[in-house]
């Protein structure tokens, strides 16, 4: 029954209406916006330290008295030899929350990987935040002070943006494994994650803005 209900609440969105291009375009769009706007931004320091940035356009979330997450994005690292982020990889966030609710909504979700440690999680078949990865949700402002325990101790730090607010965001207990499908399609072979983020693929036309941008914004000094 709960596996009926819950499938009823992911059904209510169009999951699979866009392309790997158009969510590409999408991740792309969200994070100029978001980086564009100085009292609305992930602060700089967290992104010239960030070893990994996730983003998840339009992560849709249903709920009919049981809360539904779904989303496809992408996650790109910054290259071990070099300047520069590698091509990127496709994932998948889903997740569930029990409660009396009834509703819909889509949000933006940016993530950042901040250590060695998060890395290899992200590499992993599935990780689950907050179980298997710290995961905290990041102040907001370019200028805002990220040195707290939390900030400092946190494996993943997380955003969001739903109806022109951006905001820390926690996502713990959401898991995010790899999109094999949006990879072969991508790529035109089955690579995984990390044969695309620790190799030096080159990248799909359809990503190079993404990657562009997250060198403009996010090169370490």
């Amino acid at each position: 029954m709960t596996r009926f209900v819950l499938a009823g609440a992911l059904c209510a969105f169009p999951l699979f209406a866009d392309t790997a291009a158009e969510r590409l375009n999408q991740a792309a769009t969200v994070f100029s916006e978001v980086m564009s706007a100085p009292d609305q931004s992930i602060p700089q320091d967290l992104l010239d330290k960030a070893q990994c940035a996730v983003i998840v356009p339009g992560l849709k979330k249903g709920a009919f008295i049981i809360g539904a997450k779904y989303g496809r994005g992408f996650v790109s690292c910054r290259k071990e030899k070099g300047a520069g982020w590698t091509a990127p990889g496709a994932v998948r966030i889903e997740g569930g929350s029990f409660g009396f609710q009834i509703g819909g909504s889509e949000t933006d979700v940016i993530m950042l990987v901040l250590n060695d440690r998060g890395v290899q999680r992200l590499l992993s078949s599935k990780f689950t935040l907050g179980a298997d990865a710290s995961v905290a949700a990041g102040p907001v402002g370019r200028t805002a002070q990220a040195e707290t325990d939390a900030y400092m101790t946190a494996e993943i730090l997380t955003w969001s943006r739903s109806r022109g607010v951006f905001a820390g965001i926690s996502l713990s207990g959401a898991t995010l494994r790899p999109d094999a499908d949006v990879n072969r399609d991508l790529y035109g072979k089955p690579y995984e994650n990390k044969q695309i983020l620790r190799g030096n693929l080159p990248v799909p036309a359809a990503a190079s803005e993404l990657i562009a941008l997250l060198n403009k914004y996010s090169g370490r000094k």
